[in-house]
């Protein structure tokens, strides 16, 4: 069964238009969950809204929606009223610019979404903008309105399809000079920038997310799995930190040494199994020329 949409609309570049599809291109439902249960019934709890003040439980046709003026002070909003703040990016993501890729800060991405046609009309227009966007190695820039909030996305092709990423605004990201400013600038020797250099060298790989493996997940899954089948269930006792004090020269140099440990390793078993080679060999060409002089 396909997915169903999160979000059906217009794409428009000027005056190209053509009706498409979003759904979301992550997802958390293969994530262990535990729920709150009773441990005395065994029975899943379920929460109640509460009046902050009196303590009553809030029935749901008496919830609402406010925007707190001064502490304790609100101005309710009606679900009404929200709907007809109408702007074009409801329905429509309207192109305003394209920047270079390179450009876009990693702090602003936020969720991804694939975009895919909606229908047969429009695939043409679909596939005109896509294709001009792969020539121009750039993203589009558009604004869209996702749970009652307006989003800038960049846009971006991959494969038949397009990638809309939402951005955060600035205001939503922290400054770094509050987190960095404090951090000292010591002097540290070029020997140990080299040694750290060939430490990096020694871990050089290609970006492949199939490596990737949740170990805290699938921990999970196995003590679930454990405690369903009544088997006991072990605690491990948290190792101490050692607190002997290595130096940073030492700790680099231990580092490279143990990489190196871990090659000559690997050679010194490549070494034993080459006389071994070099033997059956010798011994296949001299039965080869026994036949041969017989």
């Amino acid at each position: 069964m396909a997915p169903r949409a999160y979000w059906k609309g217009s794409l428009k570049l000027s005056l190209v238009s053509c009706p498409i599809a979003l759904y979301p291109a992550s997802t958390s439902a293969e994530k262990t969950r535990f729920h709150m249960i009773n441990k005395e019934t065994g029975n899943r709890l379920k929460q109640q809204m509460v009046d902050s003040e009196t303590g009553d439980v809030v029935e749901s046709d008496q919830k609402g929606r406010g925007y707190e003026l001064k502490k304790g002070e609100y101005v309710e909003v009606e679900k009404e009223e929200l709907e007809a703040v109408q702007i074009e990016s409801n329905h429509t993501i309207d192109i305003d610019s394209f920047v270079p890729r390179d450009e876009i800060d990693k702090r602003y991405l936020n969720n991804p979404y694939y975009i895919v046609p909606d229908g047969k009309a429009g695939i043409d227009a679909f596939a005109v903008i896509r294709d001009a966007m792969k020539d121009q190695d750039r993203v589009a820039l558009a604004r869209i309105v996702l749970t009652n909030r307006e989003h800038v996305i960049a846009i971006e092709p991959l494969g038949k399809g397009l990638l809309g990423t939402t951005l955060r605004y600035p205001y939503e990201l922290r400054d770094e000079d509050s987190y960095f400013d404090d951090i000292k600038s010591p002097r540290i020797s070029k020997d140990m920038i080299e040694l750290a250099s060939h430490i990096l060298d020694t871990k050089a790989a290609h970006f492949d997310p199939s490596k990737f493996k949740d170990e805290y997940e699938n921990a999970l899954k196995a003590l679930v799995r454990r405690k369903a089948s009544g088997k006991p269930v072990k605690t491990v006792e948290r190792e101490e930190k050692a607190d002997n004090v290595v130096s940073l020269m030492d700790a680099l140099k231990q580092s490279l040494k143990g990489k190196g440990a871990a090659k000559r390793r690997a050679h010194a078993g490549t070494s034993r199994r080459t006389p071994q080679r070099r033997a059956a060999k010798k011994a296949h060409r001299s039965a080869a020329r026994a036949r041969k002089a017989g």
